[in-house]
């Protein structure tokens, strides 16, 4: 019996994901031995919870989250009519969307941390009979909030290759090999969703004849990475690629260092977007996983943001890259409720890739050093092949 959601709450206040609550909740009662059983979860807002709380707990205000079992009692009449119902979690959007921000988590994050809660209680746990009962509880909802959070879809992550550095190849020699554009189709070839380049103002690697060309012959989908740079935006909104990404930009880098300060430069990148919305090309803007950035790229128009991993990538002990992880799965289901679309990239390598390419919020990653570096040593096609195994392999599995 699949569980089912209700809201009696307007959902036009919270952009709630159906489809990824219900997969969590699935993944929930098949872990927990109960794959048969119905559920039915009643999302409400802070009066009807508090009126529910009064009436069945004698208790005052809203609450988060309350159960309702239907596994209790021994009557065989009524194990008869609820056989295999566990019963109700009924949910408060308003107070967990508090709790979210004074947590710094996502609303899903939130939700989902409730759902197990009140999932525990129906099936007969207990925090108010005891410290040991409660540390009990507590240790395995963090368990299957671990577990449930690290599960996904079937919807495949896609992987796009950024070939800038065949490019840089080239340019070390300033002759026409390796040629960037060839680059792009041995990736296509070899299973890429779509192709990255960046058009910096000092045309260190990729050039205008490279962009022109490219725009010609990409089968899947041009991303022109770019700063906000007047003469730049007048060649993407004359080439008119299938999107742009908004990213800082140094002379002196070696590669773009950090996320754009959106929060800083709103009105600047405001106009920028406008232009782009109005040539019917879709801007992505290249953030740091910080929930003001996402909140200031929601407000000034853009339609994804792309979270900067590099900080996760350089982590240099697997407790830093794990907190530096929860930044970017929260950065991301934030972005997700306020309607922006997500991809993510910056240092991801073979090693790095699989737990973010798990995050189901995340549409795409855009990979290009390890890439070409693997190919020295294998060639662009099974680099290629190898990386999108690792994607497909983690957004299936984990």
């Amino acid at each position: 019996m699949p569980a089912t959601l209700t809201f009696n709450t307007d959902p036009s206040r919270f952009h709630i994901n159906n489809k990824l609550l219900l997969r969590r909740i699935t993944y929930l009662l098949k872990v927990m031995h109960v794959p048969d059983h119905g559920l039915s979860i009643l999302f409400v807002d802070d009066s009807e919870i508090s009126w529910l709380n009064n009436h069945y707990r004698n208790k005052q205000g809203a609450t988060n989250v309350l159960s309702f079992s239907l596994l209790e009692g021994n009557d065989p009449l009524l194990n008869n009519i609820v056989e295999k119902e566990l019963g109700d979690i009924i949910i408060s959007v308003e107070t967990a969307a508090k709790e979210a921000d004074k947590l710094h988590v996502s609303l899903h994050n939130r939700l989902t941390r409730l759902i197990i809660h009140g999932f525990l209680h129906l099936l007969g746990y207990d925090h108010e009979r005891s410290e040991k009962k409660a540390e009990e509880m507590w240790d395995l909802e963090i368990n299957l909030m671990n577990q449930t959070f690290h599960s996904r879809s079937n919807q495949m992550t896609q992987l796009a290759i950024n070939v800038d550095h065949v490019a840089t190849v080239r340019q070390a020699r300033g002759i026409t090999e390796p040629d960037p554009v060839a680059a792009a189709a041995i990736c296509e070839l070899a299973g890429a969703a779509g192709i990255v380049v960046h058009l910096r103002e000092d045309r260190r690697h990729i050039n205008d004849r490279d962009v022109r060309i490219l725009r010609e012959t990409i089968k899947t989908r041009m991303n022109l990475e770019m700063g906000a740079n007047k003469e730049i935006i007048q060649i993407a909104l004359e080439l008119k690629p299938d999107m742009v990404t908004l990213v800082p930009e140094k002379r002196q880098e070696l590669t773009t260092e950090g996320g754009l300060n959106v929060f800083a430069q709103k009105k600047k990148l405001a106009k920028t977007i406008a232009r782009f919305t109005k040539a019917g090309i879709p801007v992505s803007l290249f953030i740091d996983p910080e929930k003001k950035q996402v909140k200031a790229s929601h407000s000034i128009g853009a339609t994804y943001v792309e979270l900067h991993t590099g900080r996760y990538c350089d982590a240099t002990n697997e407790l830093v890259r794990e907190d530096e992880y929860q930044l970017i799965a929260t950065a991301a289901e934030s972005a997700w409720e306020m309607g922006l679309r997500v991809n993510a990239g910056h240092g991801l390598d073979y090693q790095t890739t699989a737990k973010i390419a798990a995050l189901d919020t995340i549409e795409e990653l855009s990979i290009g050093h390890a890439i070409i570096s693997r190919a020295v040593f294998v060639g662009l096609d099974q680099a290629v092949r190898e990386m999108k195994t690792i994607v497909r392999d983690a957004s299936m599995f984990f």
